[in-house]
């Protein structure tokens, strides 16, 4: 018992140390939480980040006299649709370059490099102008193109590092049998890099809910807006509505925290696969 109870303590003092770690990092998450029980008035009078009264009066606004519903299900479009686009090419081109060796396939892995340096924003007004030729403007499809293009090159990267640790004995022994080499794709080599895909799904995910440039520039009516370009209807050149802000903010965070909490082994899992081999 003696020898537990340093180790014991040793335990709650880096349960504690952790705790006040999250604590930190999460403040201005719980502080917004907090303040979207206020209202406006009260949160710029009240000089304690606990309300004095709690209130739902924002989040009664929020839903039933906002669009925010549909900045959700907007969002969920285009998040949904550029992350199947992004998991397809990945995996194709991943694939490509873990199994195919040459001058060819090393020419487009620095392509890749060169892609994923350049900044999208020099590339916004020629693509507003032939979007808005094609009449795609206020429609999800250029800005789901737009950000598969963004995120492919780093999803292709970590596809073909969770290809790598699969061995091309099992695609040899399929073909054997009788597949042919997209069989063994399909049948094989994807069903055991599933993490990995996943791992690529979720990051393409998070990175399309969270973008808020680029779907400005494309987005600009309300019914197109997907939630981070619709919390900025709640900030006006004069006052802002920080009540409503906050409450908005507050359920935006539940999706991808929901997400998270499904998920966050596969993240660890992407995060580690994908940087050692």
């Amino acid at each position: 018992m003696k020898l537990l109870d340093p180790i014991l303590s040793r335990r709650w003092q880096l349960f504690v140390l952790m705790s006040l770690i999250v604590l930190v990092i999460n403040f201005p998450i719980i502080v917004i939480i907090l303040n979207s029980f206020q209202t406006t008035e009260q949160i710029l009078l009240n000089r304690s980040i606990f309300p004095n009264e709690f209130s739902t009066v924002n989040y009664e606004f929020l839903l039933n006299r906002t669009p925010f519903i549909r900045f959700v299900f907007n969002s969920f479009v285009v998040s949904g649709g550029s992350t199947v686009l992004s998991v397809i090419a990945a995996a194709l081109a991943g694939y490509a370059m873990s199994r195919y060796r040459g001058k060819s396939m090393s020419v487009f892995s620095q392509a890749l490099f060169v892609i994923q340096m350049f900044p999208i924003i020099l590339a916004l007004i020629p693509l507003f102008v032939l979007f808005r030729v094609m009449g795609l403007i206020n429609s999800p499809i250029p800005v789901i193109i737009i950000y598969t293009v963004v995120h492919l090159p780093f999803a292709t990267w970590m596809a073909k590092s969770f290809f790598d640790t699969i061995p091309v004995d099992l695609e040899n022994a399929a073909q054997i049998d009788g597949c042919t080499r997209f069989q063994a794709f399909v049948k094989i080599v994807l069903p055991l890099s599933g993490p990995g895909m996943a791992a690529v799904s979720i990051f393409s995910f998070l990175f399309s809910y969270n973008e808020f440039f680029v779907g400005s520039v494309f987005l600009r009516d309300q019914d197109a807006m997907t939630v981070p370009i619709g919390l900025q209807m709640f900030m006006q050149q004069f006052a802002s509505d920080w009540g409503s802000l906050m409450a908005a903010a507050s359920l935006a965070v539940i999706p991808t925290f929901i997400l998270f909490l499904m998920v966050q082994k596969y993240i660890v899992y992407g995060a580690v696969s994908g940087g050692v081999k």
